[in-house]
């Protein structure tokens, strides 16, 4: 955990890259796009906590069709800055059996979670399986999966804000930020 005078340094020096109007935009985009999708298949959307839980919140009003909603918990970072093993924390409460399920997520990073949740939700029993995420991160290397919405690329920097966070810190921003290079 960063102390306050850290948190606040970070901010002075951080680059806004995406700002909060910008991501309005994109989320009212992604919702038709999801809703376009999805509308006759009563999904079960998943969060996945705690970074998409301001993208979720914004985004789920705008979904205009009958879903059923529940979290789960995974993380590969622990308020870390550089990534370790992949933890489930918590899974999902609701049965999985049956169903079209929908992760909402904040970041495609390198895809090794969103891989992970993908292949617990299939062998749980779900028909098919969806995945939006607000920012798929530019790397250089293939990932091992593909989000089938997505608000916008971004380039591979360390970024915080709109439920993202820089060592538990300022996911509560309405805009994107990177560390300065």
């Amino acid at each position: 955990m960063l102390s306050l005078q850290e948190a606040h340094r970070i901010m002075d020096t951080a680059e806004q890259i995406y700002s909060a109007a910008a991501i309005t935009e994109t989320v009212n985009r992604m919702a038709q796009e999801i809703t376009a999708s999805l509308s006759n298949q009563y999904p079960l959307v998943l969060c996945v906590m705690g970074g998409a839980v301001v993208f979720t919140g914004q985004l789920l009003p705008l979904l205009n069709f009958p879903l059923n909603f529940d979290y789960l918990h995974i993380t590969r970072y622990n308020n870390e800055i550089h990534p370790g093993q992949t933890q489930w924390k918590v899974l999902p409460r609701e049965n999985l059996k049956g169903r079209v399920v929908l992760i909402i997520d904040d970041i495609l990073d390198k895809g090794v979670t969103l891989a992970t949740i993908r292949e617990q939700v299939m062998r749980s029993g779900a028909t098919a399986f969806y995945s939006a995420v607000f920012v798929d991160k530019e790397i250089s290397k293939p990932k091992p999966i593909q989000a089938d919405f997505v608000g916008v690329t971004l380039p591979d920097r360390y970024l915080f804000g709109f439920g993202m966070d820089i060592q538990g810190a300022w996911r509560n921003l309405p805009a994107i930020y990177a560390i300065k290079q």
